[in-house]
This record gives structure tokens, sequence and C-alpha cells, in this order.
């Protein structure tokens, strides 16, 4: 293995082992791999994608409607999705997880020009729903935490290396500085006023939520099946993984840490209960020029590519929108400065 470097706080994707006990590569190999359909979605271009959608079928019997599963997948937020549920509830859980899906990628996209972000972005501010208070709010206190490694401000850079539009290319030094200047998520105000939040960006500042949204949406999926009464279910958003509780039989879900530098192996197994399994890598979303590749993973400070010496990070936390943003954050860091960020909340996040 390549150890340029792999931290399990943990640093790595992962795919899902539902079977128990011992689990040979054979079995891990055979099933749903996760680094792959984060791929897919890494190599995603902005631009509508056609959804596409299939149902499970649930036990007819009495005895086996507790071990009853329903599986969906859909294309949102620029990846593809698959929710799964357990029980006599699932159907509804899964039918009404994917509405909560498509909701909140209909109001957080930066690529529709009729989302609530992006018509932030094009207005400079605006009243924010619930949804986007939440994000927003959660986004600064990440910011605060990680010293600005975590920036939803990055916006315009990302545009300029076109990883929001598939034109990719090395931006010049001088068009390079002049985005980076408009980068600062510490100079976002918001405001309330009779029960509503605003939210006001300096001039030319854009801002995109997509570093915690997969992370949030897996949590509300979350919720969305304890309401329902599922009490077994997992999702598998591009890549990032959430279970809820344990598998029917009473095991906790398995969770395989792929390897970065072989897509037919892996580092290690997880076993998770009530937690959310979120990844970030520099090899799931780059393009080459000129001999030297550069990912999607940008740091704040230089509007590079963040070169820490790491090549993937996983989050392990019950709380998704903090391993999404924590994930992007700590490769950024660096072994060196996210292991003593860990130290310091380790009753956060594994």
């Amino acid at each position: 293995m390549n150890f340029k470097k792999a931290l399990i706080v943990c640093l790595i994707p992962a795919f899902v082992i539902s079977g128990c006990g011992k689990t040979t590569k054979e079995e891990a190999n055979n099933t749903t791999n996760q680094e792959t359909l984060a791929q897919v979605s890494g190599q995603g271009t902005g631009q509508d994608t056609e959804k596409t959608e299939s149902s499970g079928t649930e036990a007819s019997s009495d005895d086996e409607s507790q071990d009853a599963e329903v599986s969906r997948d859909l294309f949102a937020m620029d990846t593809y999705m698959t929710l799964t549920a357990y029980g006599e509830h699932a159907q509804e859980a899964v039918d009404k997880a994917a509405e909560r899906v498509e909701a909140l990628d209909a109001l957080l996209s930066t690529g529709d020009e009729n989302s609530e972000v992006a018509q932030i972005n094009q207005n400079g501010g605006g009243t924010l729903s619930e949804d986007t208070e939440y994000l927003v709010k959660r986004a600064l206190d990440i910011y605060q935490s990680t010293n600005g490694a975590f920036d939803i401000s990055i916006y315009p850079v990302m545009q300029l290396w076109g990883f929001t539009t598939g034109d990719f290319a090395v931006p010049s030094k001088e068009d390079l500085a002049a985005k980076l200047a408009l980068v600062d998520a510490g100079r976002i105000s918001l405001t309330e006023d009779n029960g509503q939040t605003s939210i006001a960006l300096p001039e030319g500042m854009e801002i995109d939520l997509g570093g915690i949204a997969k992370g949030y949406t897996s949590s509300q999926i979350m919720q969305i099946y304890q309401d329902c009464g599922v009490t077994s279910g997992l999702v598998n958003l591009g890549g990032n993984v959430q279970a809820l509780g344990c598998k029917t039989d009473g095991s906790k879900w398995k969770v395989a840490i792929q390897s970065p530098d072989d897509t037919e192996g892996y580092l290690g197994i997880l076993e998770i209960e009530n937690q959310a399994v979120i990844t970030s890598g520099g090899y799931e979303r780059y393009f080459e020029e000129d001999g030297v590749t550069y990912h999607h993973i940008i740091d704040p400070t230089t509007g590079y590519p963040a070169d820490s010496g790491l090549i993937s990070v996983t989050i392990v936390s019950d709380d998704g929108t903090l391993a999404d943003g924590l994930s992007t954050s700590l490769f950024i860091m660096g072994e060196e400065k996210a292991a003593e960020f860990w130290r310091e909340h380790k009753d956060e996040f594994d």
C-alpha cells in the first residue's frame, strides 16, 4: 500500500459487507462497492442527469415482516444513492426518504439556478429556510473548529478549476489570486428577525454546502426511518454510509475500508451501529494536465488541491453532517494536524 497516507480516524472509502462472521475477500468483492459509486459521482459535470429508481420487494409472510427488505436506487446530489430499510414499515420509510433526498437536492444544488443556494449566490444573500439555516450554521461552526480548513466560500475557486462543470483547467496565478481573495467564510453575516434568519455575502462571494449536504441528508434519512417505525436500515450516498441500528439478525453492520491503491482490496473492516462512515479522497475526482494530477479537494489557504501527504480520510461518527465536513477538513490538514484535532475532539468521532 502506498502509505502517503491513509489514516483511520480513519483516513479512506467503504463498501458494506452484509454477511455475518468472518468475511473473505471474495465475499467482500461481491458486496455493494461504494467506492465505485463515489468515483461515478466524482465524474459528474454538474449538469442535469436523469434520475433512475428501482424498488425492492417486501416479503409477504407475516413471520418474515420484520426481516422484509425494501431498497431503492436514485440519482441526486450528483451521485448514485441506495436507500435500504427493513421491517413492515420499510416501504413507507424508503419512499419518504427518497422524497426528502430530492427536496434537499432541489434546495441545495449550486447547479440549479432556482435552488435556494443558487439564489443566495446570485443575490448576495437572502432569507434562509430551516434546512439551509441549519447547514450554514453547522458549516460556520466547522469552519471555526478547523481554523478555516472547511470553508463553504471556496465555491468560486472550485468553479475556476472546473470541478463544478467538468471543464477542467489549471487557472493562472492571477485569476486564482482574484478568486482566492473572495474566500473567507468568517465574513459571512447572519442576522435574525422575527424568527427568520437571513444571510449576507460580501460582494463576489459564493457558497456551496455540498461539503456537508450528503452527511446531513443521510442523518435526515435516519430520522425518517425512525419516525416510520423502522429500526434497521442503511443508506449509501455515493460512498457515504450511514446505518440505523443493527442488521435484522442483531449483529452490527460491517463496512470495509477500501484501499485507494487497489480497487479489489481493502484495508480493514469497521463494525458500526447508528453511525456514519464518510470518506474524502484525492483519488475520487481529479484531472491531469501536463503530467500533473489535480484533485478536487482545494486548500482554502492556497487555492490549490491540498498537498497534505494524505490520499484519503474516513470519519466515523453518529453525526453524519459532522463526519462529512471533517473528512474534507482533516484531509486538508494532513496527518499531524488531523491527529491533533482528533485528540481534542475524540468524543465526537472516531
